[in-house]
């Protein structure tokens, strides 16, 4: 039986807004995924030590923390397309002034400024909530993420081919100017083929910042989603910060060989979020599911922490990704069934900026415990927080047994 499409929407216009979002999702992370694995070098071509490098990262979460929710709620108020437009559109200014930074200082600026802009990840999430029903969300958010991993899929393998360390900074204009390049295509996309998915009659509730905040975190569903996304990504966060300079301490790793691993496990990701997330939601429910993915991601950085040799690691790092591709997407799905359709951008946006939040202190932390107890600290870190994030888990699927 085929679904509804969303009301004064045809099916045909579903599809096409679906495959026009999806490539645009697609041209946006790519350049992102270029961009990740070749930080910890790029840093290291200022000199920059371990400390630097992870603050790095946090720079970026500082300033996602800020935009997320400015644009979750502005595309509530005057819609998806021009919030997409402007914020994708000073992504790429904001790589061509990374690809031409001088010092470490005006790198850690310029990703600060990054950050703000690629904060419309709730935008993205509210849009493809617009042109989907109910009953489809999870098996979307599941789409979604493969098209997020199908970016990062190419990106690392562009950057990780085209970065020259060897030639210090200079080394790594090449792959920046190719991530900018990679978000003005998406804003020319958006342009030309994004028509506006926001009701025009759906006007946002006016509501002081703290009752918004506070009825998220009041809900049953919405609250505890938000705190275990909160828990994982501080971990993960960690992870992602210290992976290449764990690597190269571990292995004798370079941003080819990193670049090769982030495709190989991108691939991965986007066949799970694709064929299996939205199958298991059906079948298990989001909540259930969920969980799921969260033990998986557990197994899956003991594994990586753990390894002896760089297949091990490899066999770790996919367990993370099939729960983490598992994982994510029933969270956005839960927090879109469960708030109201005039706010699902403003609670998707309270997700996001909590994970931003993380963002921010992960890699601090991470950075402290690579350098002062051991490379592997940070794995051993975001394993222990597995744990309360399953406890709460778990309660979700107490408390949400239509969801689940």
């Amino acid at each position: 039986m085929t679904l509804a499409a969303p009301p004064g929407m045809s099916a045909g216009e579903e599809r096409r807004a679906l495959v026009v979002l999806l490539t645009v999702i697609f041209l946006m992370i790519a350049g992102f995924g270029l961009v990740i694995p070749l930080l910890p070098f790029f840093a290291q071509a200022f000199d920059a030590p371990a400390w630097q490098v992870t603050l790095l990262f946090s720079a970026f979460s500082v300033g996602q923390f800020i935009g997320e929710p400015i644009w979750g709620k502005l595309s509530d108020r005057i819609g998806r397309r021009p919030v997409l437009i402007v914020t994708i559109a000073m992504v790429g200014v904001s790589y061509t002034a990374l690809a031409f930074a001088p010092n470490i200082a005006a790198a850690f600026a310029i990703r600060f400024v990054t950050g703000i802009f690629a904060g419309n990840i709730s935008t993205l999430q509210g849009a493809m909530a617009d042109i989907t029903p109910p009953e489809k969300r999870a098996q979307r958010m599941g789409i979604m993420g493969a098209a997020f991993s199908a970016g990062f899929t190419t990106g690392p393998a562009i950057g990780g081919f085209l970065a020259q360390p060897s030639r210090g900074a200079l080394g790594f204009q090449l792959p920046l100017l190719v991530a900018a390049a990679f978000a003005f295509a998406s804003t020319l996309a958006v342009i030309l083929l994004v028509r506006e998915s926001r009701s025009r009659d759906a006007a946002p509730r006016k509501a002081v910042k703290t009752a918004r905040l506070r009825e998220g975190f009041a809900h049953p569903i919405i609250s505890r989603v938000v705190i275990i996304s909160f828990i994982v990504v501080v971990g993960f966060a960690g992870i992602e910060a210290t992976y290449g300079l764990w690597t190269e301490a571990r292995f004798g790793w370079g941003p080819r060989q990193i670049g090769t691993a982030f495709m190989v496990i991108g691939l991965l990701g986007a066949v799970c979020q694709g064929w299996l997330c939205g199958r298991l939601a059906r079948i298990y429910g989001e909540a259930r599911t969920l969980t799921g993915g969260l033990a998986l991601m557990g197994i899956g950085i003991a594994t990586q922490g753990l390894s002896p040799t760089w297949p091990v690691a490899i066999l770790g790092f996919a367990l993370v990704c099939i729960g983490q591709s598992i994982c994510f997407p029933n969270i956005s799905a839960l927090i879109s069934r469960a708030a109201p359709p005039d706010r699902q951008g403003e609670m998707l946006g309270l997700n996001m900026s909590g994970m931003a939040l993380a963002r921010i202190g992960g890699p601090v932390v991470a950075g402290q415990l690579f350098s002062l107890v051991s490379p592997g600290g940070p794995f051993a870190f975001s394993a222990l927080l597995i744990l309360p994030a399953l406890w709460f888990a778990g309660q979700v699927v107490k408390r949400s047994p239509r969801l689940a």
